[in-house]
């Protein structure tokens, strides 16, 4: 059964298309900088050549066909006819408190995507866009689902989702923690518990999916406890361009003083701030961080330091709420190619039971293998899982679709 995976962002489409239940892979590839210039599309299909070319995609639509076309193309596609996809798996960021996991798409679910919006305004609106132009392509009679990056996170306890803001603010907008990364999360933790010879079920989590958007799961008994993100994707630790968690009072201070209006001060702590401004707005990309800090950047160095204290401090605090932790697991592209933040972690969070094998930590990078990194002697193990959202989608789509095709 030929599932495509579609994940659309705010002006970008990664897609891949397997073969389930096996997970087998048979194409994958990106739309970059649609309405952007320089846009640029990419296949690779399994057995043919890879192609790679520029191209303007004035929106999410036109990338949405560039896709589709690609997939039945004789020299780089996998399929010779658009019937073979059974069913389309899309991963969809904010589902508020509607969806606690994937469901059906029928126009139910697409209104209420739409609904929230709201909170997701640079992804909800283009992840309902791949939808309603799959339907168009395939037909209405192909299946579609939609996988929150929210749903694992739903099942938090009010206590931890809830902020100490005027209660009706919740009962009005529905203003409470939801969490991101979501599929990461819940795919790590399956994948852990079988590392660890244990049902997911019993075991204790924290999470660390860290990339260019970073967020922190505490796992209890295999389902989410509480997480760093909030009711969007900018609370918690310091990112690529985002703040994290700062006092709220520091936003009128800088409305007043700098002459900002809302929309200004989002940008800031959206687009302007975490790792590209603690450089003064040179780079984002924590490569250029490492490379910089061994070199002798003190700005660099602070970035990881800062990096590494929040890791500490969240990981720390997670364990301590869920009474222990069996694991701390490091996924996303910082956290499966950066053995020296893994280290620094390692030392502060001896108290817990945590100690790395040094050797093994060194062979966990830039590889798509599993990693127990933990010395003999650790109560708290620590892995390295590279992550696969892709794959964890495939996989629901499939669950709930291959009794209707």
């Amino acid at each position: 059964m030929k599932i495509l995976v579609i994940n659309a962002g705010s002006s970008s489409i990664k897609y891949q298309l397997m073969d389930m239940p096996s997970g087998h892979l048979l194409a994958k590839g990106m739309c970059d900088r649609i309405g952007i210039e320089g846009g640029n599309f990419k296949i690779k299909s399994e057995g043919k050549e890879p192609l790679k070319m520029d191209i303007q995609m004035a929106n999410h639509a036109e990338a949405m066909k560039l896709v589709t076309g690609y997939l039945v193309d004789p020299r780089y596609g996998c399929i010779s006819d658009m019937k073979e996809i059974a069913a389309v798996g899309h991963r969809v960021l904010h589902g508020g408190e509607k969806f606690s996991g994937s469901v059906l798409v029928d126009a139910a679910v697409k209104e209420a995507i739409d609904e929230c919006k709201v909170f997701g305004p640079l992804h909800n609106p283009h992840n309902l866009t791949g939808i309603n132009v799959c339907e168009q392509i395939l037909g209405s009679d192909v299946p579609q689902v939609a996988v929150f990056d929210t749903g694992f996170h739903q099942t938090m306890p009010d206590y931890a989702y809830m902020y100490a803001l005027p209660y009706q603010y919740y009962e009005k907008y529905g203003i409470r923690r939801y969490g991101f990364h979501g599929t990461s999360h819940r795919y790590v933790t399956l994948r852990a518990a079988e590392m660890l010879g244990k049902t997911p079920e019993e075991v204790n989590l924290v999470t660390c999916h860290l990339g260019n958007g970073s967020s922190i799961s505490a796992v209890k008994g295999g389902k989410c406890f509480d997480t760093t993100m909030g009711l969007t994707p900018l609370e918690g630790i310091l990112m690529g361009t985002r703040c994290g968690s700062i006092d709220p009072a520091i936003i009128p201070f800088l409305m007043k003083k700098e002459g900002l209006d809302a929309d200004a001060v989002d940008k800031m702590m959206n687009k302007q701030s975490g790792i590209l401004g603690i450089t003064g707005g040179v780079t984002s990309d924590n490569r250029d961080i490492e490379e910089g800090a061994r070199n002798g950047n003190k700005r660099y160095q602070l970035v990881e330091s800062m990096l590494c204290h929040q890791l500490v401090k969240y990981i720390g605090g997670f364990a301590a709420a869920m009474g222990g932790a069996d694991a701390i697991v490091f996924c996303g592209g910082i956290g499966e190619n950066n053995p020296q933040y893994r280290t620094r972690v390692a030392d502060k969070l001896g108290f817990l039971g945590v100690k790395i094998d040094e050797d093994l930590n060194k062979k966990a990078f830039r590889t798509d293998e599993e990693f127990d990194i933990s010395a003999k002697d650790a109560t708290v193990r620590m892995l390295v899982i590279p992550t696969n959202e892709e794959l964890m989608i495939a996989k629901d789509t499939y669950d709930l679709t291959h009794e209707l095709v």
